[in-house]
């Protein structure tokens, strides 16, 4: 990879602007008190304003003001016309456009595809203050407020819907957002480097038309183009032979081949002398011929028809998606094509700390008074350490948005936001809620060799074994841990977001350190399943993971005098598996005593590894041709209904659901009224959930998977068999 240019290395576009704004102006009042007469850059987002590094605006505008643009923000205007995006007049450079820090029919709407009751991002969590598509929507505005207006759009939903994706809610393929929206340029992943760069060039008079060479960014282009001549086009079948293949000719086949003509006169090759080249000679040939090169994906027309053309065309975007050897991708649309720059280079370290060492009020915006809002609630007394995740979990949506490599912040930086929690933050009483980010421990994690990283193309570090070239040392976060619970007046530091547990347990001083100081009494952790089925089709890590950190869990725990219990969380209804394979799942939780209290169905992000299996019912992690690999596939309500009922078993309104099924299944051996048995025969009268005696009520609350669009099951009761030794714990996939 090439050496990126510094984020925080251009020259102030506005050298007398350099106290930043208690918040960025929402309406033209504010504008005024501030002495504006235009904003250079607005940004429209379906959010609330929370001046908070978490939510993306507003990281996004401290970023662009420290670059010294004014930044304005219009948060969730109401779409039903273009009035609400005239509030703050023409901006100089662009309108810079987002959904919101999620995609906003994930937002909005359940697996069920039923209309969520809360809004998290929303005031007092109003679930309608946000359009469908709302990317969309507001470019579409947006253009019809101003016409000659520069139109950005980004964040996650541009970044999951950049080219042609399956979306769930219409039950059809749909074209990239570029299109649709109208905008001029959409900039995908962590987006701070061609941000920044894209607005210092619109300021320094280039039309943004014209700025086709920035990473991470994606824009329409009539059929065919290239950046220069000397740039090659392969077809992604070269890589993957989806559908029919034309038979190569015969070599042997004796056929009079057709005089040429001769009416250009003479066609002889020109003699050339032969070069002999070193091999480094010979690789940097090629290194130069593959970055000008661009894949042609199938056509937007051909995978909306062609499930199979569809999953091959998720597998090369996702095997096109390290920075380090990643080609740019086309995807025509109509008669114009979809173009995509390879993705953007990670931010250094320092860089890092630039980005969340900027500014912030770090709270809402004052307009919005003492309205609750649950997402700022829920993060406000918490700490990104770092960006990214690179255990490549089919389902979730952070590699296609974040990618695989780990943004680290640095300890000082760390250390310095926590101490801003304590000294400015309104209600802080001393715990900070939590000490991660994507992945909890993947902290300054990475390929112990750069050359190594940059020429890999797996799809996952940690799938189906933990990569030998990356290193698993966890010292430098325990070293973190360390010092940020002694910092003065912090009583507790927890961490909350979800655990990697199989390379937590190649540190068990890690693993001690966690328990021991860091574990409010639950710890959440992902098996997702227990069968292999459906494990494979995730590119997750079988049992054995999971009960070596079980073991490790306890007994770190006991030494540590606490009473303390694992909450893992679990899919319905996931690409690959079975009634069996839930079946199974739903013997081990009763087993182990699990409880669900609330449980989600498998949700197809666009997008998606997982997502292309669902619709396509192929594995794209594996070539993709007509007779390759089928998918087992549950889209019908009822199975996925049942599939919910089998971890949900203990619930009384499951039971009839759960006895069709297992008589269908022929095991009905497991309805009776004893403990070895999954359902009893009959439904009581009166529904509710029966409690046997010396079993723990069911106390803990909704959690969500931190930072992630999918949320998998939601926190269990552990009961009495919780507490049993590792040795006595039952393994999944005996009888009842």
């Amino acid at each position: 990879m090439n050496t990126p240019k510094n984020l925080f290395s251009y020259p102030r576009y506005r050298a007398d602007y350099t106290s930043p704004v208690p918040y960025l102006p929402m309406s033209r009042a504010e504008m005024d008190k501030l002495g504006w007469d235009s904003c250079d850059v607005i940004l429209v987002t379906g959010d609330a304003y929370i001046d908070h590094p978490s939510f993306g605006m507003a990281l996004v505008g401290r970023l662009l003001e420290k670059q010294g643009f004014r930044v304005g923000i219009i948060s969730q205007p109401d779409w039903h016309s273009a009035d609400a995006f005239r509030a703050l007049g023409r901006p100089n450079l662009y309108f810079g456009i987002t959904a919101g820090n999620m995609d906003s029919m994930i937002n909005r709407y359940t697996s069920d595809r039923k209309i969520r009751s809360e809004d998290a991002y929303t005031a007092n969590g109003d679930p309608n203050r946000r359009p469908d598509r709302a990317l969309v929507v507001y470019a579409q505005r947006a253009r019809e407020a101003f016409p000659d207006a520069n139109i950005v759009v980004g964040s996650i939903e541009a970044s999951l819907r950049r080219i042609a994706h399956y979306d769930y809610w219409s039950d059809k393929v749909r074209r990239s957002v570029l299109p649709d929206s109208k905008a001029d340029i959409l900039l995908y992943g962590n987006a701070e480097r061609a941000l920044v760069e894209l607005t210092h060039r619109l300021a320094a008079g280039e039309a943004i038309k014209e700025i086709r060479d920035l990473r991470g960014t994606a824009f329409m282009v009539p059929s065919g183009w290239k950046p220069a001549t000397d740039w090659a086009e392969a077809n992604s079948t070269r890589y993957d032979t989806p559908g029919r293949v034309e038979p190569h000719p015969d070599p042997y086949e004796m056929k009079t081949k057709e005089p040429e003509s001769c009416a250009s006169g003479p066609t002889l090759a020109a003699e050339k002398p032969i070069l002999i080249l070193s091999r480094e000679e010979r690789q940097a040939a090629l290194k130069e011929q593959r970055n000008k090169t661009v894949v042609r994906l199938p056509a937007y027309e051909a995978v909306k028809d062609d499930p199979v053309l569809y999953a091959h065309a998720s597998r090369i975007l996702h095997l096109e998606s390290n920075p380090g050897n990643a080609r740019a991708l086309v995807q025509a649309h109509g008669e114009r094509d979809v173009w995509l720059n390879p993705p953007p280079l990670p931010l250094a370290m320092d860089e890092m700390d630039g980005v969340y060492d900027m500014p912030y009020a770090r709270a809402p915006h004052p307009v919005y008074g003492k309205a609750r809002i649950p997402a700022w609630e829920m993060i406000r007394f918490s700490v990104n350490i770092m960006r990214g995740c690179f255990g490549g979990c089919t389902f979730c949506s952070i590699t296609e948005h974040e990618g695989r490599i780990i943004q680290s912040r640095s300890e000082p930086s760390i250390l310095r936001e926590i101490e801003l929690i304590r000294d400015k933050t309104k209600g802080f009483t001393g715990t900070i809620s939590d000490l991660g980010g994507p992945t909890a421990n993947m902290y300054r994690l990475a390929c112990k060799d750069k050359k190594i990283e940059e020429s890999c193309r797996r799809l996952s570090c940690v799938y189906p074994s933990i990569c030998s070239n990356l290193n698993t040392d966890h010292s430098k976060l325990i070293q973190l841990y360390r010092k940020a619970r002694s910092i003065p007046g912090i009583k507790k530091i927890l961490v909350s977001s979800g655990l990697r547990y199989d390379l937590a347990v190649r540190s068990p001083e890690y693993v001690k350190e966690l328990v021991t100081h860091h574990v409010g009494g639950l710890l959440k952790i992902a098996p997702e399943h227990s069968e292999d089925g459906p494990l494979s089709k995730m590119m997750k890590p079988g049992m054995g993971s999971y009960y070596a950190f079980k073991e490790m869990f306890e007994r770190f725990s006991k030494e540590a005098g606490k009473e303390q219990y694992l909450i893992p969380y679990f899919i319905a209804a996931h690409p690959g598996t079975t009634d069996e394979d839930m079946l199974n799942l739903a013997i081990w939780l009763k087993k182990n005593n699990f409880q669900l209290d609330q449980v989600q169905t498998f949700l197809p992000t666009p997008m998606a590894m997982a997502t292309a299996m669902y619709h396509g019912r192929k594995n794209p992690l594996h070539k993709i041709s007509a007779d390759s690999e089928a998918v087992e596939t549950v889209r019908a309500g009822k199975i996925r209904r049942l599939h919910k009922a089998f971890l949900r078993y203990h619930d009384p309104e499951n039971w009839p659901i759960l006895r069709e099924a297992l008589q269908r299944m022929g095991r009905s051996d497991l309805i009776g009224n004893s403990d070895r048995h999954l359902v009893p025969r009959y439904t009581p009268p009166s529904v509710g959930t029966p409690t046997r005696a010396g079993q723990r009520p069911n106390t803990v609350g909704t959690a969500t998977k931190s930072r992630k669009v999918f949320t998998g099951a939601a926190p269990v009761t552990p009961g009495k068999n919780a507490r049993k030794p590792f040795s006595q714990v039952a393994r999944p996939g005996r009888k009842g």
